[in-house]
């Protein structure tokens, strides 16, 4: 069974910065690839980065150079560093595990405001 808890949602001021963590149970965390998505309001879950199972990350293009996806595999944690925050980027931030199947975690309300 894997279990994916997310944390360090919150409010912040447009212009700060929040880093969310991914907690993972089971064994295979650090075998398989993860990702952070966001969910707008009304709108559909899109993916913000991915990072393989060794730490390449990748970045939907709008987010690379704000937002930065880390790993710690002894700690079987994702990561997702949130710099320069815009009110836009105001979601429900999910994290991911691909495994046999995807694993999805129950999310973290990100909101950015003045």
């Amino acid at each position: 069974q894997v279990r994916l808890v997310e944390s360090g949602g919150g409010l912040v001021q447009p212009g700060g910065s929040l880093r969310l963590s991914c907690a993972a149970s089971g064994s295979i965390f650090s075998a398989n690839a993860g990702g952070w998505y966001r969910q707008a309001p009304r709108k559909q879950r899109r993916l913000v980065a991915t990072i393989t199972s060794s730490g390449s990350p990748n970045y939907e293009d709008s987010m690379a150079g704000r937002f930065t996806i880390t790993r710690d595999n002894a700690k079987n944690t994702v990561y997702l560093q949130m710099n320069s925050l815009k009110p836009e980027d105001t979601a429900v931030y999910y994290c991911a595990l691909y495994g046999p199947t995807i694993y999805w975690g129950q999310g973290t309300q990100v909101t950015v405001s003045s």
